[in-house]
C-alpha cells in the first residue's frame, strides 16, 4: 500500500498526513449516532450567500468565499486563508491600479481566438450559468458550477464546468482543488487559446508575502528561488510564503505562512510553465510556449491544487502532497438519482 512505503520513507508523522490526503484515511472518526442524539454536522460545509457568494467552511470556520456576482468581469475566491485565520491572498496590486483584475485567485485567459478575458478593460465576461451541486463531507466539502466565456457580441466562445473541493489536514492547514473544464461554446466546432503567459489560472499573494514589497520568498519544485529564476520555467509546483499579521490588538503576532501552488502529472503540458513576479503572484502559464485548440469532442480538463500551509515551505510536505494528488482520481458531475437534488458532484 502507498501508506506502508510513506512510512518507511518518512516516518509515521508524514505517512499519516499522506493518507488523510490522499483519502486513504478518513479525518474523523465515524460514532454511530445513538436514537438521543442528534446527527453530526460534517466538518467541511458549503453555505450560498446573498449577493452571489458561496462560503466554504471548515469546523463553522470560513476558509474561502466564491464571488461570482455581474459586477465582476470574472468570478474569483477570495479570501483564502491561512492556518493563523488571515488571508493569504488579496484584491488587486499593491501599488497598481491597473492591475485590478489581480483577484485573489482567479481564472482567466489573455486570448481566446482574439477576445481578452484577463485585464479588466474588455467587454468580454465570465459568467456563472448555474450551480449544479454543493457537498458537505467530514473529508472535504464540494461545490460545482458551470461557466460561460462570452465575447463582447454575447457570443459563448467557452462552456466550463468548475469543481472546487476544501479539504482540511489534521495540522489546521487545508488545500484547495480545483478541476477546471473548458470546452467550445455553443454552435462552435473548437475553440482556441491563443500563445500568451497570462492565463489560465493565478494567485495574488497578500502584500506581506510578496518578495518585493514584503520580503517574501518564490521558490519552485526544481528548487530554483526568485522571479529571475523560476519565470518561464517549467515545475510540478510553485510556493510563495512570507510573513503575515495573525491576532488582533495586543495579541497580534507575526507569523509565517504561504501557498504552495501544484500542478496535476495527468494535465496536458506538465509540468506547467509558470508565470511568477517579486511584486506578488504566480500563474499556471499553459499557453506560454504555445497556443491549444480545444475541439468540440475533447474538453480540456486542467486539475490544480492550492495548499495553505504553516511556517515555511518544506520540501518533504510539498513531496508528500504532490505524491497524493497524483494519486487521486477527478470528479464527474451526473445526474442524481438520490431525492430531492439534479447533480451529484463525484471522485471518478
Amino acid at each position: 500500500m502507498r501508506s506502508v512505503n510513506l512510512m518507511a520513507a518518512h516516518g509515521c508523522r508524514w505517512a499519516l498526513l499522506a493518507a488523510v490526503l490522499s483519502g486513504l484515511l478518513p479525518l474523523v472518526a465515524q460514532q454511530p449516532a445513538s436514537a438521543d442524539e442528534p446527527p453530526a454536522i460534517p466538518r467541511c460545509e458549503v453555505l450560498p450567500l446573498p449577493g452571489d457568494q458561496v462560503s466554504l467552511r471548515i469546523d463553522g470556520v470560513e476558509r474561502t468565499r466564491w464571488h461570482f456576482g455581474g459586477n465582476y468581469p470574472r468570478p474569483f475566491f477570495y479570501p483564502f486563508r491561512g492556518p493563523g485565520g488571515e488571508s493569504l491572498t488579496r484584491m488587486g496590486h499593491p501599488g497598481a491600479p491597473n492591475h485590478d483584475h489581480h483577484r485573489s485567485i482567479w481564472l482567466a485567459h489573455h486570448d481566446v481566438q482574439g477576445t481578452g478575458f484577463w485585464a479588466d478593460p474588455t467587454e468580454a465576461r465570465v459568467r456563472q450559468k448555474s450551480w449544479y451541486a454543493y457537498e458537505d463531507g467530514d473529508l472535504e466539502c464540494l461545490m460545482a458550477v458551470q461557466l460561460g466565456w462570452y465575447d463582447g457580441a454575447g457570443r459563448e466562445l467557452i462552456d466550463s464546468d468548475l469543481v472546487a473541493a476544501l479539504r482540511p489536514d489534521d495540522e489546521g492547514q487545508q488545500q484547495l482543488e480545483l478541476q477546471i473544464t473548458l470546452r467550445p461554446g455553443a454552435q462552435m466546432e473548437s475553440v482556441t487559446l491563443k500563445k500568451t503567459n497570462f492565463g489560465l489560472l493565478a494567485v495574488r499573494v497578500a502584500r506581506s508575502i510578496s518578495a518585493h514589497f514584503g520580503g517574501g520568498q518564490l521558490s519552485d519544485s526544481e528548487g530554483r528561488r526568485g522571479e529571475p529564476a523560476i519565470f518561464g520555467q517549467s515545475a510540478r509546483w510553485m510556493d510563495y510564503s512570507g510573513s503575515v499579521a495573525v491576532g488582533r490588538g495586543p495579541d497580534r503576532q507575526t507569523a509565517v505562512e504561504g501557498i504552495t501552488f501544484f500542478d496535476h502529472p495527468r494535465n496536458p503540458r506538465y509540468p506547467t510553465a509558470w508565470h511568477v513576479r517579486d511584486d506578488g503572484w504566480m500563474g499556471a502559464s499553459f499557453c506560454l510556449h504555445e497556443a491549444f485548440t480545444i475541439p468540440a469532442d475533447k474538453p480540456l480538463v486542467l486539475r490544480y491544487l492550492l495548499d495553505a500551509h504553516r511556517g515555511p515551505f518544506q520540501q518533504q510536505r510539498a513531496e508528500l502532497l504532490h505524491a497524493a494528488f497524483a494519486e487521486r482520481t477527478g470528479f464527474r458531475i451526473a445526474r442524481s438519482t438520490r431525492p430531492h437534488r439534479q447533480y451529484d458532484i463525484m471522485r471518478e
